[in-house]
């Protein structure tokens, strides 16, 4: 079994972002984010309300990050500590050296490569730093442009589970990409 620590944290680059830790400066931005239904549209999660329940967010992402349960960055651009959205390895299954990878961003920044960017460093973290061996992405199948995301970083579909979630009074459809450690191309 995988024994997974997160501290100390590590910051993440590439040519354009910064990946660095939340924190309570980002209570606007995540309450921006987690508050906004088009943002939210393929996240079956509950929006949040105010920016008390924003950094609810935010503690339980640094908790888990304390607990070694999960990792999040924030997304930013170089220059700029403006939280656009957040990346990072969550529900680690550390007896399968597995972990699932997920992600959202500002709507005014999607289309610009942001993801498909930030990704690439955030799964050499997972394999490299976290020694997982596959990393998947459950996404909604109406997702096009995440799945177009996970396809361009080597990530392979290999389930489509029909209404095995139940949210928001309806039940919904999944579908699980995956990439293994000997697939990726960093």
């Amino acid at each position: 079994m995988l024994d997974i620590q997160f501290l100390p944290f590590t910051e993440l680059e590439t040519e354009r972002l910064l990946l660095r830790r939340v924190d309570g400066n980002d209570v606007d931005q995540v309450f921006k984010l987690r508050s906004d239904p088009e943002t939210m549209k393929f996240i079956p999660r509950p929006l949040v309300a105010n920016k008390e329940e924003a950094m609810e967010h935010i503690r339980m992402i640094e908790d888990k990050v304390l607990s070694g349960e999960g990792i999040n960055w924030a997304i930013t651009l170089k220059g700029d500590p403006k939280l656009l959205g957040i990346i990072g390895h969550y529900r680690i299954k550390p007896e399968h050296h597995r972990a699932e990878i997920g992600y959202m961003l500002d709507p005014d920044h999607q289309g610009k490569g942001i993801i498909t960017e930030a990704i690439k460093p955030v799964l050499a973290y997972g394999f490299d730093h976290m020694k997982l061996h596959s990393i998947e992405a459950i996404i909604d199948p109406r997702n096009i442009g995440s799945a177009l995301v996970l396809e361009k970083n080597g990530f392979v579909r290999e389930a489509h589970l029909r209404e095995n979630e139940f949210f928001d009074g309806r039940f919904l459809d999944t579908v699980i990409y995956s990439l293994l450690k000997r697939n990726f191309k960093p």
